[in-house]
């Protein structure tokens, strides 16, 4: 199975600089973090953008689109900044729905470069859903999955969270 990972950039690619205290982008760090998982997948890289996703716009949201649109794989793992990630979820939603693809978007709260970042765990998800996860677009984050159009970021705890819970018939 052939899945895509597009990266955007986020906190999965940032650096740190320890002179001025700031972080940037230098490249992408997806490639080294298959490689210290054992991944054992044909995957396809391809950046788009190396962007904090708060300045992420509606036309680099566009790019994305077309980036899935164009992939060749109907598997697609994107790499994302968590602070907008849903805005970009909620656009792909739709303009995916009747691709047959299946999109999961992820991301880290921690860079990858810091060592303790939860970013090798959210990648690996992100692969797993992508495979098991019927077509549509979602998030994986932190061991879970939510659908593009029922997740929101509790920025006071850090971690993602179902806008509403789905209820069970019994």
């Amino acid at each position: 199975m052939n899945i895509a990972l597009i990266v955007t950039g986020g906190t999965f690619d940032k650096e740190y600089d320890e002179l001025t205290g700031t972080l940037f982008f230098k490249r992408t760090h997806v490639q080294e973090m298959l490689s210290l998982g054992r991944c054992r997948l044909s995957a396809r890289l391809e950046i788009v953008m190396l962007k904090d996703s708060l300045e992420i716009t509606d036309a680099d949201r566009q790019v994305i689109l077309e980036a899935c649109q164009k992939s060749p794989e109907s598997k697609i793992v994107i790499t994302h900044g968590t602070d907008t990630m849903e805005h970009t979820a909620r656009m792909l939603g739709p303009a995916l729905a009747d691709s047959g693809k299946t999109v999961v978007l992820t991301g880290a709260m921690i860079p990858y470069r810091f060592g303790s970042s939860d970013g090798m765990f959210n990648l690996g998800c992100a692969i797993g859903l992508v495979q098991a996860l019927p077509p549509g677009v979602y998030i994986g984050m932190n061991g879970q999955y939510f659908d593009w159009q029922n997740v929101t970021k509790n920025r006071r705890e850090g971690y993602f969270h179902a806008i509403k819970s789905r209820s069970r018939s019994t």
